[in-house]
């Protein structure tokens, strides 16, 4: 008999997303796995249960988990659904470990392979494998789209009989992944579009959209960009000079979309109070950073809130779940790409490399231990259980190495992704 990949739905009211699509699991099946997936789990994705049986998955409850080698999820299991898990299983999935420790702890102490997929270290090889780049891009668009349906006006320039409609005004601070799409998603819906960032790079990427650049180009500007391609932060003295910068320019826009994060720590705070009272009535704000304590004061994680003046600063959870029928497909293949390299091919079973960069990068708890080196001096946990890690070692005879840490894992403070 193959081995088992598990689907489950998931447990969070605000995770529409699902860990697979129909063509995941075809492909899944070519691998040699067999594969359950939860009834319901592609529901809110727009995947009925049918269209995952037609596609070779058996549809199965929760408790199936038990039964499972691989589990991919969309977010990091908690310690309830991890009381079903078997010792040994591989689990994929967007473990948001920083900030996170006894949920960590929690993984290690299940006797779970854990692997973050947000760890991917950027590289050629694994790029089809980058979660963070496929959900920001969506991220971006979404943004924008969210930002017109606020902005209750025409966002392109139109000329009519009876008068012209001036085009919106659209501001972009972090130029990554998401940022340049909602650069791309603004322009092509006629909005005048400008963006900033502390990276001199992002300067040829904004103008090659069809936008302008903000920034105050001093020498330390120039010399932000680290080896890595990651933007690091800044002087004091160089963000008060941006910040008044974008405090003048804040002041002239319609939209202003931010998306500014730095592994590890509370998003960069970029616009103020006082810039957000300085812009018209009807102005709107997206915040892709409130998640992580937000971009901009005054944003409340999962609300839409109006200030005194009239701007709206919008800061919904989730944003890629607001697009999960095409979010789910992207994310879908990023882990199929993934597993994908931890099979061996011939015997068409599980076989996790320990000295593959991908998985020293990305590989969170094993064998009953945190193994990431940006987290296993916190705490050494054994697995809670009398029971030998037997599926474990008879699966993956090699000790845990010790992982080289990747250069910049997580979201980038270069914007999202």
């Amino acid at each position: 008999m193959g081995q088992t990949v598990f689907i489950p739905r998931e447990l969070d009211a605000n995770e529409p997303r699902v860990a697979a699509s129909p063509d995941t699991v075809k492909r899944l099946a070519g691998l040699g796995f067999d594969v359950i997936i939860e009834s319901g789990a592609g529901t809110a994705s727009r995947i009925p249960d049918e269209e995952f049986a037609k596609a070779g998955a058996v549809i199965g409850k929760a408790g199936d988990v038990a039964k499972a080698d691989v589990v991919l999820k969309v977010r990091r299991p908690d310690e309830t659904e991890l009381k079903a898990y078997r010792l040994g299983t591989a689990v994929i999935a967007i473990m948001d470990p920083y900030g996170n420790d006894a949920a960590v702890d929690a993984l290690a102490r299940a006797g779970v392979a854990a692997f973050s997929m947000e760890f991917m270290p950027r590289i050629t090889r694994a790029q089809s494998m980058d979660v963070l780049s496929s959900q920001a891009n969506l991220a971006g668009y979404q943004a924008v789209i969210d930002a017109a349906a606020e902005y209750d006006r025409a966002l392109p320039m139109m000329m009519t009989a009876a008068g012209t409609v001036p085009a919106a005004k659209a501001f972009v601070m972090g130029v990554g992944v998401a940022g340049l799409q909602a650069i791309a998603t603004a322009r092509r819906l006629g909005a005048v579009v400008t963006a900033t960032d502390v990276r001199p790079a992002a300067k040829e990427q904004v103008a090659s959209l069809g936008a302008k650049f903000l920034a105050v180009e001093d020498e330390e500007f120039k010399a932000a960009e680290t080896a890595g391609g990651y933007a690091k932060e800044m002087s004091k003295e160089y963000q008060a000079k941006q910040a008044t910068l974008t405090a003048e320019h804040i002041a002239k826009q319609d939209i202003v979309i931010t998306t500014a994060l730095i592994p590890g720590r509370p998003a960069p705070k970029l616009v103020s109070a006082a810039m957000v009272a300085s812009m018209k009535p009807g102005s709107v704000i997206v915040d892709l950073a409130v998640e992580r304590g937000g971009n901009v004061e005054g944003a409340v994680p999962g609300q839409v809130v109006t200030t005194a003046n009239g701007v709206k600063i919008v800061g919904h959870l989730n944003v890629p779940g607001r697009v999960a029928a095409s979010a789910s497909l992207l994310y879908a293949r990023n882990l199929f790409a993934f597993l994908e390299t931890l099979v061996d091919k011939t015997a068409k079973t599980l076989a996790i490399n320990r000295d593959d960069e991908l998985v020293k990068a990305t590989m969170l708890t094993d064998g009953g231990q945190i193994v990431h080196p940006a987290f296993a001096g916190k705490q050494a946990v054994m697995i809670a259980s009398a029971e030998p890690a037997k599926p474990a070692a008879a699966k993956n005879p090699a000790l845990p190495k010790k992982a080289a840490a990747p250069k910049s894992p997580g979201n980038k403070s270069k914007g999202i992704a």
